[in-house]
């Protein structure tokens, strides 16, 4: 799968989570939707350093889409 899709879902999942940490009530739902944006979050961290790492290990990286 392309790493790009990924990346859009994940920021998709990210902030539905958000939203729906937002609207929880109880401190019980507030701790299920925290965990499960900590994981998202970490997932796409993953995702970001690839690319940094990319990027810094072939300058041409960035011009490959021109």
């Amino acid at each position: 799968m392309n790493p790009e899709i990924i990346m859009e879902n994940l920021m998709k999942e990210l902030d539905s989570a958000l939203k729906a940490m937002s609207k929880a009530k109880t401190v019980e739902e507030k701790l299920v939707h925290s965990k499960i944006v900590k994981n998202l979050s970490s997932s796409l961290g993953i995702f970001l350093n690839l690319a940094n790492t990319m990027m810094e290990d072939d300058p041409d990286f960035i011009d490959q889409d021109k």
